[in-house]
Formats: structure tokens, sequence, C-alpha cells
């Protein structure tokens, strides 16, 4: 559904927010009373209370998950039956996603055009796909001799832990939730501190579907209070998380420090955008340039804000990129034609600028963009050039609109500098020679490589990263829904033939 500004406000005064934490089937507050507020990002005030659940409501909810979960209701229930209740949810998040869509811009600062794509389309999308994968993940028969049968079977994790980040707070629910469900696991949300709402509000959706109770569980929380009781918890067999590298760390201590839970990780990144000297400087390639920066703001892990553009072309590159960045209209995240909405919170803002100042005083040039004054968190689209390898806006990730051009010299030094980084999750080459981009897509050490075109993949495709960007386990594809499966051998003796 396509809506005016004017509809669109009209839409925020009639939404529902639901603030309190479900556990078991039902919302509830938290065991203590306490609440936190969330904020949104365009105007600077409080939307508002939300539980702050803690290590007693943890309690509760992993008691409710293991009691769904070993009462069989649906981890031993026919994969049709999941398949059927996960296409209802689809449904159901189709129905719902202009209301989800207003609520999630509303918490997060991300524009209305944004999430309506991504709730409307790929969440349902999400459920849909998984729904339909539940009856079709097979086992295995191991050849042996007439005496006996090997059988190695798929059974679901068990009790688990989805963390999520704020960047995308429903659509990574649904990268984790969906395939969680479809394996049969009973499940434990926590989201996102700063953007809590959407997540309690699918809840409620999964319940109309016909998830049983104690299936799902929503806890919204802090990361040092909920977060941490999820890491350190017991009885939580799989915690999945997406977010910092250093909150990532945490949790590989928080399982050490327990019960040993398998931690599953996707964190941070300093992706390159690298363009050849042979590469066609046209629309479209300046497209994808911009949209891998700035797109959701920059606040996406993969953003390709590292951009390694070969000396003999810089200039003109640069000249049409300054030229994009300054055409982005940044503004009222309900307002569909907005192309770029607020930070998600002030300090994160602060956080964003601080790069861009560090970025001039270590020698950058800044071209254009910067912070915005007046009311609401909003950075304009920013490029710099000038790199150097060794720069801090050039290693570290920024997390904001932030682009930077580095000239290279050729194809391996382009290679050279994308590879010398602590992060692995993705990268785009840009060339006309396939021989050069197969070259570059298997040298380079990330999980993603897009050739002309910036991308991630789509639903089918395996998503995550390697050194400090992730773990072995991916999102998307059917991988991730291995993730939350166990693997058991069953060997039959057979006796002797009559």
């Amino acid at each position: 559904m396509t809506l005016t500004r004017e509809q669109i406000q009209d839409r925020t005064t009639a939404i529902s927010m639901g603030t309190e934490a479900f556990i078991n089937g039902a919302y509830c507050a938290a065991s203590d009373g306490s609440t936190f507020e969330t904020v949104n990002p365009a105007t600077g005030e409080t939307l508002c209370g939300v539980s702050h659940c803690k290590g007693e409501d943890v309690d509760l909810a992993v008691r409710a998950a293991r009691r769904s979960f070993n009462d069989g209701s649906w981890s031993r229930a026919a994969p049709e039956h999941r398949k059927e209740v996960l296409l209802k949810l689809s449904g159901l998040v189709r129905e719902n996603a202009t209301d989800l869509a207003v609520l999630e811009s509303l918490d997060s600062g991300k524009t209305i055009t944004d999430c309506q794509d991504e709730i409307g389309g790929e969440v349902a999308d999400f459920f849909q796909w998984y729904g339909e994968l539940a009856d079709k993940s097979f086992g295995k028969i191991a050849p042996t001799g007439e005496d006996a049968l090997a059988l190695i079977v798929k059974e679901p994790a068990g009790v688990v832990g989805l963390v999520l980040p704020w960047n995308f707070p429903l659509l990574m629910a649904a990268w984790k939730l969906a395939p969680a469900l479809a394996a049969g696991c009973s499940c434990i949300i926590k989201p996102a501190e700063q953007t809590p709402l959407t997540a309690l509000r699918l809840a409620e959706l999964a319940r109309e579907a016909g998830v049983p109770d104690g299936v799902l569980n929503v806890l919204p929380g802090l990361g040092e209070t909920t977060g941490q009781a999820i890491g350190r918890h017991p009885d939580i067999d799989i915690v999945s998380f997406t977010g910092s590298t250093e909150v990532g760390g945490y949790f590989l201590r928080y399982a050490g420090e327990s019960n040993l839970k398998v931690i599953g990780l996707e964190m941070g990144g300093k992706s390159p955008f690298i363009v050849l000297d042979d590469a066609d400087l046209d629309d479209d390639l300046i497209e994808h340039a911009a949209t891998s920066a700035f797109w959701n703001g920059g606040q996406n892990c993969s953003a390709n804000m590292r951009q390694l553009v070969d000396a003999r072309i810089a200039d003109s590159y640069l000249e049409k990129v300054v030229d994009r960045a300054k055409a982005y209209k940044v503004g009222d995240p309900l307002d569909p034609d907005t192309d770029i909405g607020a930070m998600v919170t002030e300090e994160h803002m602060e956080r964003v600028t601080g790069y861009i100042d560090k970025g001039a005083s270590e020698g950058a040039n800044q071209l254009t963009g910067g912070a915005r004054e007046g009311r609401g968190y909003f950075v304009e689209p920013t490029v710099f050039s000038g790199l150097t390898p060794d720069m801090t806006i050039a290693r570290e990730e920024i997390f904001g609109p932030v682009l930077g051009v580095l000239p290279v010299k050729d194809m391996d030094d382009a290679l050279h500098i994308a590879s010398d980084s602590e992060y692995g999750l993705h990268a785009t080459v840009f060339t006309r020679d396939i021989d050069r981009a197969l070259h570059m897509a298997h040298r380079l050490p990330c999980g993603t490589v897009s050739v002309n075109g910036f991308s991630e993949g789509d639903i089918k495709t395996p998503f995550g990263g390697y050194r400090q960007s992730g773990s072995l386990s991916r999102d998307n594809g059917t991988e991730a829904m291995q993730q939350y499966l166990q693997t058991k051998t069953i060997w039959i003796s057979r006796g002797s033939a009559a």
C-alpha cells in the first residue's frame, strides 16, 4: 500500500505501541516493574516506556521455552504443521505491513520507504521461505553391511536466544526467528534496546498464527542486563547474535563461563568497494557506489564505505560520487520522499560525526556532508577524498553515511589494501574482465563478494563473515536452518537372519 505523507502521519496516532515483555504466550511487565525509554530519533522525543527485563524475567522465559520444547507441541510437531503456521505468520505480516513499517520508522529513524520494502517484502518472505523449507530437510542413511542400519537424522537444537541489532529491527528478527522456528526450536528474542517495538508486535502476530505458548518469547532490555543474562543462562542451548564485534566477544566469554552453549556471530565490517581501471563509470556504477555507503544512513554492517578506486579514474569517480551524495534528501523518515532518515540515537550521531572530525584532522579532504543542525539525529551524506590505508576512517567501522575514496595503483594493490583488515564480511568489485573479477572474488577474505553491483545476495544465499566479522554460522539460505539443528546418529544392529 502506497501512502502519502499525510496518511502516514495519521497512522502514527492510531498505532498501538506494545510496551510489555511477551513470555509464555502473554504480555507482562518486568518482574521488578522497571522500564526504559525508547526515543524517536527524528525528534529526540520519547515514544514510550518499555519493560526492562532482567535475570528473573530471562529465567521465566527460559522455563517457558524449555517446557514448550520438552512437551513437543512444536519441536515434535509434524513439519507440515510448522509450515502451515509459518505461512500464516507470513500472511499476517503482509496484512499488517503498513502499521509495522510506521512503527519501525518511528522507533528507528529509518525511512518509511525502506521499512515498507523490508517488512511487506523481505520479512514476510522469510517466514514463507523457511515455512516451505520445514518439511524439506532430509537426513541420510550411511552405507553399512547387512548386519546394521545407520541413520543420520536432524533434530531441533533446543532453546535458542536470538539477540538482535537496531539497524534492521524486524528484518533481523525474521532472519533468525524464521529458520529457528522452522527447525522446531523454542526461541527467546532480545530486541535491541533502541528498537524494541516491532519485535513485541511480531509476538502477537505469531500467537495469532498458531505458535504455541512458550515457543516464542520477547524480552526487551539492555545488553548488560537482559543480553548478559541470556548469554550466561545455563539452560539456553544456542545464542545467535548480530551486532558489534566487541559484544560478540562478550557472548563467547559468557558461553565459556556458563554451559558452553553454541554461539553464532554476525558482527562488524569494513567492506571495500573496488573499482578497477577498466570499469565503466556510468550512472549504474555510481548509484551502486552511493547505495553501498549511504543505504539506511550507512547503518549497515556490510556498508562499502572504504572505496578503493584505480588512481587513473579516481578524480572522475569522485566528481560523480559527490554529485550523487549531494542529491540525497535527508529529513523526516515518515516522508516517502526522504532518502536518508535519522541516526538511531544522539549518542550514535555523535559517534559518526566524531569519525568525520577524525578524518579531517588526519588529513583526508571532506568534499561534502556532515552533521545537520536542528532537531533530531541527522547526518548528511559525507564524502572524503585522499584517504590512506592507515587513517582511522579507512580502518574502523563508522556505521554512518561516510564514504571515503582511496586511490590504488592496480588490481594487486587494491587486493592488498582490501585484505588488510581485521574484518571480512563483504566486498564489491567492478570490472569488465570476468577473469579479474573471479581472481578478486576468490582471494578476498570475506563472506560475500558482489561483482558489478552492490548486493548481499538474497534469502537463498548464506550471509556471514570471516575473521572478526563472524563465526562459522550463517544467516539466510539452508545454512541458517542448519545452525538450529543437531545431528544424531542412530545405529541399529540387526539380528541373525532366520
